[in-house]
């Protein structure tokens, strides 16, 4: 049975091995939105949106530098993902018309004065990018492999300027792209004369531009770039310089490109995995890890289930059960309530609202629901279930609370409904101060803030009480075996069975299962890339249950068999141990692969990494106590107790 049990399992990861490789292989995504049709001439209005730097990690609006402004600026409404991403979506005066190329449209002439020259500066300096938005495609810049047998590298919006030393000159100056030669390629229905938007790109370019006679606004003619001489900016040989009291003309060429490119597929390229064998070695590293486990925790099956269990139950003699194993020995006490019962009730219950919450947003996202075009949607919808999984929370708090002989559902209650939202509440509202204090746009504004008070204590809490009032009119899960009135003395353990070290020991597999695809994860965070592969995602999350449970379990009975009954917070902490080394390769990742310099993009970094950490200690440390306590109750509960 238990063979034909692991067969399944096994053919079972099988089947999810191959789901997963047919979408996770390229980003699997559903359009989301319906597709703009547009006809010759129509208008088409480029939208801007924040400014980014990954070396700082603080966004700022586009209007924050001295750029050419339209006559009313306009604010795109924003989901709420998009603005706790501190995305700010706003009209620009960048106005095209569909399929007509323009050369050189002058948009607008600039005066700097000493302020704008040094916030151009500090930008230039933290190598901020300009991020652009037409027909909801981001603007990209294509940049060309030196192997050039790779594809185009697609790099997200294009830098505010650069900056150099002249020859012979000692000074460093600074220059700012005020030329924008822009790409819309479109994809035309060959029946009617309508063409979809399927691409938009961007070559920016540093040019001091000379006008000839006096300034004539927009019909002002330029000796640099003439679209009646079929003059075109092709280089940055002349740069703008920043300087105060510098006149500076910002100008921009539009082409228009047909393309093979369907509408629907139009987002694959920014979303191009070069790099998939790293995935398949991530998941095989990780199955490995997994039969391993499976092994071991075969063996321990059919060790105590079919040897211990028959021998026991033939009622030996004392002497050779007790020669047998130690794990029976402790049967009086195994389910003898643990010291701060309480918060382990809180952090299993917790967990489960975690648990819930990635699961359904994993099988969205592997379904293609979370489509990349729908900005924010992916931290949106992880926030409502987070709040709409508080049923879960409270009923399964309630249901461990029960078990534990305790009374006072109501304030187990409160506390699962606090306890974990508050800490990350407050770690958050401190981060949040010091962004708003960078006058950044990530600062989330108050009436977000209220909202997402609102979100929990008008419906998350509620929830956890609705829940935790269902957990706790059930009738309470009996022990397998009856537990003795004096506590069993413990003996003394071997130094590897020490708590701590055992602990440590439990957290390296699973934190191994997923740290591969954690640099992927971590990457599109913190340098602005596109994550779009959760098949595989999906697949080491699968991986990461299967080995949080084994691992808890296989030393939960080298603990039990030591005669230590002390089994229910060491399971949540074995696997949850795993949390710890996450944080540590956070650091790691920080110091070798970002360039941050900003004390402030520092805390940020590693409050939010600390958020992260948290997270993931209260999932992988409930999967392991669940798993754990389904084991106990199993191997208890198949043996004859005089």
């Amino acid at each position: 049975m238990e063979t034909s049990r692991s067969m399944a399992v096994a053919s079972w990861i099988a089947v999810v091995i191959l789901l997963s490789a047919a979408v996770g292989g390229h980003g699997f995504y559903l359009p989301g939105v319906a597709p703009s049709d547009f006809q010759k001439k129509d208008p088409l209005a480029v939208k801007v949106n924040k400014l980014t730097s990954t070396k700082t990690q603080l966004p700022y609006s586009y209007y924050s530098l001295p750029y050419c402004r339209p006559d009313n600026i306009v604010d795109s409404a924003e989901n709420l993902g998009e603005v706790l991403r501190g995305d700010r979506i706003e009209n620009s005066p960048y106005l095209f018309e569909m399929r007509e190329p323009q050369m050189c449209q002058i948009a607008c002439k600039i005066t700097l004065n000493d302020k704008d020259v040094k916030v151009l500066k500090e930008k230039i300096d933290d190598e901020y990018r300009v991020n652009m938005i037409l027909d909801n495609l981001p603007l990209v810049v294509p940049i060309k492999r030196l192997d050039q047998v790779a594809p185009m590298v697609y790099q997200h919006g294009f830098y505010v300027g650069g900056k150099g030393q002249p020859t012979g000159n000692k000074d460093v100056k600074y220059y700012i792209h005020n030329h924008l030669s822009f790409l819309v390629k479109y994809h035309k229905d060959v029946q009617m004369d309508l063409a979809r938007i399927v691409g938009f790109e961007v070559k920016p370019f540093s040019v001091k531009h000379e006008h000839e006679g006096q300034w004539n606004g927009n019909k002002t003619r330029l000796s640099t770039c003439d679209p009646h001489a079929k003059r075109s900016v092709l280089n940055s040989d002349s740069p703008q310089e920043v300087e105060a009291n510098q006149d500076i003309i910002f100008t921009y060429d539009v082409e228009f490109q047909e393309s093979d490119v369907k509408w629907a597929s139009r987002w694959d390229t920014y979303l191009l995995m070069s790099d998939d064998q790293i995935h398949w070695f991530s998941i095989v590293n990780s199955l490995m890890i997994v039969l391993f486990l499976s092994g071991m925790v075969a063996m321990i099956m059919l060790r105590t289930l079919y040897r211990d269990i028959s021998k026991y139950n033939q009622l030996e003699t004392d002497e050779e059960a007790q020669e047998e194993t130690g794990w029976k020995l402790v049967h009086g006490d195994v389910f003898r309530p643990p010291s701060n019962s309480d918060l382990l009730c809180v952090y299993a219950g917790t967990g489960v609202q975690f648990f819930g919450m990635i699961l359904v947003t994993m099988i969205f996202a592997v379904l293609g629901f979370l489509s990349p075009s729908n900005r924010g949607g992916l931290m949106t919808a992880m926030l409502l279930l987070w709040v709409f999984m508080g049923l879960f929370a409270g009923y399964s708090s309630a249901r461990l609370y029960k078990m534990f002989k305790g009374t006072e559902w109501k304030r187990i209650t409160l506390k699962t409904a606090f306890t974990f939202p508050g800490i990350v509440f407050a770690i958050f509202f401190v981060l949040n101060a010091l962004i708003w204090g960078e006058k950044s746009s990530g600062a989330v504004p108050f009436t977000t803030m209220f909202a997402l008070v609102l979100l929990w204590f008008g419906i998350s809490v509620p929830l956890v009480f609705v829940g935790s009032y269902l957990g706790f009119k059930k009738p309470a899960l009996e022990d397998p075996v009856k537990t003795n009135k004096i506590a069993r003395q413990i003996p003394e353990q071997a130094w590897y069975m020490n708590p701590i070290f055992s602990i440590l020991i439990g957290g390296i597999l699973p934190f191994g299962a997923v740290f591969i695809e954690l640099f992927f994860i971590l990457t599109s965070i913190w340098l602005h890339q596109f994550y779009y592969i959760f098949g595989f995602l999906f697949l080491v999350f699968i991986i990461l249950i299967v080995t949080c449970a084994e691992i808890t379990i296989v030393l939960c009975y080298f603990q039990l068999c030591s005669e230590d009954y002390l089994w229910w917070w060491r399971s949540y902490l074995t696997s949850g141990s795993s949390a710890l080394y996450l944080f540590i390769y956070a650091a790691f990742y920080f110091f070798t692969k970002l360039d941050i310099t900003k004390p402030v993009s520092g805390i940020l970094y590693f409050g939010y990494m600390l958020i992260a950490s948290y997270s993931f200690f209260v999932v992988t440390g409930t999967i392991g106590f669940y798993a754990c306590f389904w084991f106990t109750r199993m191997i208890y509960s198949s043996v004859k107790i005089d």
